[in-house]
């Protein structure tokens, strides 16, 4: 068992509109890796992924390119203290 890690993360660029966070929680869920996604009002999408480092960082890696339709601009990533409060990976409407 690797380290558990928790990490925040905003997407910028073509991120709504384009399944952007439901290919998010598939590439979650394929991984085990915990936590939520939702759309921000000011654009972009906002994550909190919970889990293994390694598949915590391959989640993040996905961000980095999204589904076909996305354009990716910017991932910025804060990594923080892990909490183990999440049950799964759900999608949030604000």
């Amino acid at each position: 068992m690797g380290s558990k890690v928790r990490a925040c993360v905003v997407v910028t660029g073509r991120v709504q509109g384009v399944y952007f966070r439901y290919a998010t929680r598939e590439e979650a869920d394929m991984r085990g890796v915990k936590g939520w996604v939702r759309n921000r009002r000011e654009g972009g999408v906002e994550a909190v992924f919970e889990g293994e480092k390694e598949k915590v960082e391959e989640v993040i890696e996905f961000c980095h390119y999204g589904p076909p339709a996305a354009k990716v601009s910017a991932v910025e990533v804060t990594w923080e203290e892990y909490t183990g409060e999440f049950k799964d990976f759900s999608i949030r409407y604000r």
